[in-house]
Parts: C-alpha cells; sequence; structure tokens
C-alpha cells in the first residue's frame, strides 16, 4: 500500500500523525487489494480560509486500486473530523468494490441470487 500525503497550510504534530496513519491503515482491513503494491491512497488536505468554522478543513482521499478508483471529500474544523468522515464515506465503497471484484465476493452475490430465482 502506498499513501501519498500533501498538505497545504496545514501541519500536524507527531501525535496527528500516528493517529492519520492507524485511521488510513484500517481502510485495509476492509479489502486485501488496498495492502497491495498495486493501490495508492492519496490523502490531501488544505486549511482555507472561509467565513464557516466548520468548513475550514477540505480533505481529499482518493484511493487508486485495479480498475477502480474510489473517492471521498469532507470539509470540517478539524483534520481528524475530515479524516473520519472520509473514511466513513470510504468504507461502503471499498466493500462494494471488494464484492464485485474478488471470487469471494462474486461467488456470494451469485449465490443470493440463485436463491432468489428459485423462490
Amino acid at each position: 500500500m502506498n499513501v501519498q500525503h500533501f498538505e497545504k497550510g496545514l501541519h500536524y504534530n507527531d501525535r496527528e500523525l500516528l493517529i492519520f496513519a492507524k485511521k488510513i491503515g484500517k481502510l485495509a482491513t476492509y479489502c486485501q487489494r488496498v495492502k497491495d503494491a498495486s493501490s495508492l491512497i492519496r490523502v490531501e488536505a488544505e486549511r482555507r480560509p472561509t467565513k464557516k468554522d466548520n468548513d475550514q478543513v477540505k480533505m481529499m482521499i482518493t484511493v487508486d486500486l485495479p480498475k477502480k478508483q474510489l473517492r471521498a471529500e469532507s470539509r470540517r474544523k478539524n483534520p481528524i473530523d475530515a479524516l473520519d468522515r472520509c473514511i466513513e464515506k470510504l468504507e461502503p465503497q471499498i466493500k462494494r468494490y471488494k464484492e464485485t471484484t474478488t471470487r469471494f465476493g462474486r461467488a456470494k452475490i451469485d449465490a443470493s441470487r440463485r436463491r432468489g430465482s428459485e423462490a
């Protein structure tokens, strides 16, 4: 798993970087292909001067997988909250990718279709 992190106008301390690494690493638990060398996770964060305090940090996460690109974006008050929201958005996308691309997922879908046609 290759992770690229870009930040504009933000500076993290060591504790925050460790939290980021753990949370991004959790994405790999949903699908084995996220751990592959062919996959890339790109995290972009920027602090923007806005009138709304809750929209100051914009975070975008792009997950490049074989044959698919998943993306989530969030605007929050601090980077940790923005990262949490992006991960919440990516979890179902990764699960859906796993179901449609792995043979175990396809077998599960085929079995449910067969059960539905028998009824």
